[in-house]
């Protein structure tokens, strides 16, 4: 009997750490065989050319999709939309994969779903029915929900929400946030081995800071990370780890902000390209809180019982635990809010927090489905109405 072929898109640094899992998993299958694509910021040496991380792991990349131009302007990124969906096209023609799997919401992720749907391969979607209403990844996200044919939410509210776009409920499945898997089945660093692999020793006070450009605001990126510097500034004794931002529009603009604070701070601040998922979760748990407007910190800090400050409009939308504090994205709010963050009144409550993404075990489940779902007519999709009493 022929293998199932399960082919995996991944295209940042981030994403590939929550799909590792189901990644092996599949890999581990003998009735299976992993196809694998690697595209956007991957290939990109000014994101730290991380395919090679992957490789490092033991995978083999099937296909190399390039989607990234010079410029991360909105004409820059359309045309990057464009560039991906071409190189799918190529590259699925060559693969010929049974069921195509894609997490989340980027834009070069959107571009393989649109290839997949015309070359009428099985589109199979995790992460989908959150919201973000601060970023264009709100409407791509939904976008993917229509072209796919099954579906992995990483909370009930999420999977009703897909329904409520017309999927069919025996199609999507609630088995919690895969990347949470990494929790359990990583060996994370101590603080001392933590310290001596980034090269730097944490202060007094410990901050980790992702800051993501805000797509759909109005508000200009430099001004936006100038007030969280300002923020941060009011706490001259905290160690600060940067993590670079994704390769949207205006994100080199915030890249290049971080990297001229950190050149004017280098006894207490670095920035990273890539940490990846060891020494990415291994900082969140030797840190004293999470700064910035990434879904980590609604994700994965609540799990290590991390006080989050999500700063601004970003992740507006996203279920969140109580361990997460909101905030305006000026210098005040931004300030006010680390320091409720680490108050010992805030940290009481740290251990009753409950995240709302499950606590892991999900790769299993999704990769089990994946083997055994029947794709006869699956193609044939019906939209499902939901009946409202009205």
């Amino acid at each position: 009997m022929n293998k199932r072929r399960i082919c995996i898109v991944t295209g940042t640094r981030a994403e590939y750490g929550l799909l590792f899992w189901l990644m092996k998993e599949i890999q581990e299958d003998p009735d299976l065989e992993l196809q694998l694509v690697a595209t956007g910021m991957h290939l990109s040496p000014e994101f730290g050319l991380t395919y090679r991380k992957i490789e490092e792991d033991g995978f083999h990349i099937d296909e190399k999709v390039e989607t990234l131009l010079s410029g991360d302007s909105p004409v820059g990124i359309a045309k990057s939309i464009g560039l991906g969906v071409i190189g799918f096209a190529d590259a699925l023609a060559r693969l010929k994969p049974d069921i195509l799997v894609v997490l989340g919401d980027r834009y070069e992720i959107f571009a393989a779903a649109q290839a997949a749907m015309v070359a009428k391969i099985p589109l199979a979607h995790i992460h989908g029915g959150e919201t973000t209403e601060g970023a264009i990844d709100e409407a791509i996200r939904h976008a993917i929900t229509k072209m796919s044919h099954f579906h992995f939410t990483s909370a009930e509210t999420y999977r009703r929400r897909v329904i409520q776009l017309g999927e069919k409920p025996e199609s999507v499945l609630n088995y919690g946030a895969p990347g949470l898997d990494n929790l359990s089945r990583l060996d994370l660093l101590d603080k001392g081995s933590f310290e001596k692999a980034i090269g730097l020793k944490l202060g007094e006070l410990s901050f980790l800071v992702t800051y993501h450009p805000v797509t759909l605001s109005d508000v200009m990126p430099e001004k936006s990370i100038q007030e969280l510097f300002n923020a941060i500034d009011q706490f001259p004794a905290a160690t600060i780890i940067f993590t670079k931002a994704n390769a949207d529009t205006n994100g080199r603009i915030i890249n290049q902000s971080i990297e001229r604070y950190v050149a004017k701070n280098p006894f207490r601040a670095k920035v990273f390209a890539s940490l990846g998922q060891l020494l990415y979760l291994s900082a969140v748990k030797n840190c004293d809180i999470v700064i910035g407007n990434s879904s980590s910190g609604l994700l994965e800090a609540p799990v290590f019982k991390k006080p989050t400050v999500n700063v601004g409009a970003r992740q507006q939308g996203r279920l969140r635990a109580d361990s997460v504090i909101d905030c305006a994205e000026n210098e005040q709010a931004i300030a006010a809010a680390i320091r409720r963050g680490l108050s010992s009144e805030f940290r009481s409550i740290l251990g009753d927090a409950v995240s709302p993404y499950g606590y892991g075990g999900s790769s299993f489940k999704i990769k089990e489905y994946l083997k055994k779902v029947s794709l006869q007519n699956v193609l044939m999709k019906k939209f499902y109405d939901v009946n409202y009493d009205c």
